[in-house]
């Protein structure tokens, strides 16, 4: 049986902690804050992240990171974005040729506007980055940890290593699929947490579904239309990477990106909303790194826009409902209209 080592031990790392230890996998998980470290030894708990949630004796807990990773075959990456290349570099010594490693963060680092498993590779090399995936779709770490039936993407440049993690976290309620497109399964499941900001906005100020269904649609339409500039496989984003987080994200209360939203909505500052979610919320940087690439590759991104205004220039938010309801006409699908109803 595989030795796994899961780095974080935030909602999402417990959580698949939990389910690999349920496998009969011997689960090692590091933790930098040393209250959680402390209560998962001494009470198998970690309520911080994941109240009411039993660990299994066979996950074993440090503060270490050599004590984790080393003698492992795989190792999983549950940082938040923003960290992730700090605690990579610390990882990265530790790791070998053939160790499977699966990122489960979903982001884009705001310094570089890079994805995840760009940073992964410009940090660790190719002979280690051969052996990278990354783990996305809709998945709630609440729901998981309970075994509510889930299905996910695995995305890799090597089938091999696909299956590998295909394999690995492959149960009776948790179903996984591969995919060789990794820049739309990163782009999906990072710019989606921007559209739950949107439609938590959307709530907080008291409108409906039919508002939210929009943000929802234009959004996707915008994650999809960046992505595919970036590279990406159009067809991604109608999948689990797509439109299935998308859905789940936006809807869901289990979202902090769409509870920090209705702070917002509501009229809190994003100092506030931060801290009353009191979690990281992925979507708030995110948010800074697409508008960045929105600027510097000309691509129109109105709902991302408006959501950079709110959150950083102190825009209102109804301002920015009207700027998004009285923009110029357009073609629901522009790019379709042009290509394929060049007379319309």
């Amino acid at each position: 049986m595989e030795r796994v080592a899961v780095v974080g031990a935030g909602s999402w790392g417990t959580a698949l902690a939990v389910m690999l230890a349920q496998k009969g996998l011997t689960v090692r998980m590091w933790s930098c804050e040393q209250d959680v470290v402390q209560e998962i030894k001494q009470n198998k708990t970690n309520q911080k992240y994941l109240p009411e949630l039993v660990l299994p004796s066979n996950i074993v807990v440090s503060a270490s990171l050599d004590e984790v990773v080393k003698d492992t075959e795989v190792v999983v990456m549950s940082i938040p974005s923003q960290a992730f290349r700090e605690v990579l570099r610390k990882v990265v010594p530790l790791l070998k040729k053939k160790q499977l490693v699966v990122n489960t963060a979903k982001g884009i680092e705001e310094s570089s506007l890079k994805r995840l498993s760009e940073v992964f590779r410009e940090e660790a090399g190719y002979e280690l980055y051969r052996n990278f995936a990354v783990l996305s779709g809709p998945s709630h770490a609440e729901e998981v940890s309970r075994n509510i039936p889930t299905a996910v993407v695995v995305a890799g440049e090597d089938r091999a290593v696909c299956e590998r993690a295909q394999d690995l976290f492959m149960t009776s309620r948790f179903r996984v699929y591969t995919n060789p497109d990794m820049v739309g399964v990163e782009i999906g499941g990072a710019l989606k947490n921007i559209i739950a900001i949107c439609t938590g906005i959307s709530d907080g100020l008291g409108f409906g579904d039919n508002t939210k269904a929009a943000l929802m649609t234009r959004g996707l339409a915008e994650i999809s239309r960046l992505g595919v500039e970036l590279g990406a496989n159009p067809l991604t984003f109608a999948g689990l990477a797509g439109v299935g987080d998308l859905i789940v994200t936006c809807t869901s209360m289990h979202s902090r990106n769409r509870r920090f939203g209705i702070e917002i909505g509501k009229g809190r500052t994003v100092e506030e909303a931060l801290k009353t979610v009191r979690m990281v919320v992925e979507g708030y940087r995110t948010t800074g790194a697409a508008y960045k690439l929105m600027k510097q590759t000309g691509v129109t991104m109105p709902i991302v826009e408006q959501a950079y205004g709110v959150l950083y220039d102190g825009q209102n938010t109804v301002e920015s409902v009207s700027k998004l309801m009285t923009r110029g006409k357009t073609h629901e699908m522009e790019e379709v209209v042009r290509t394929a109803y060049p007379g319309w």
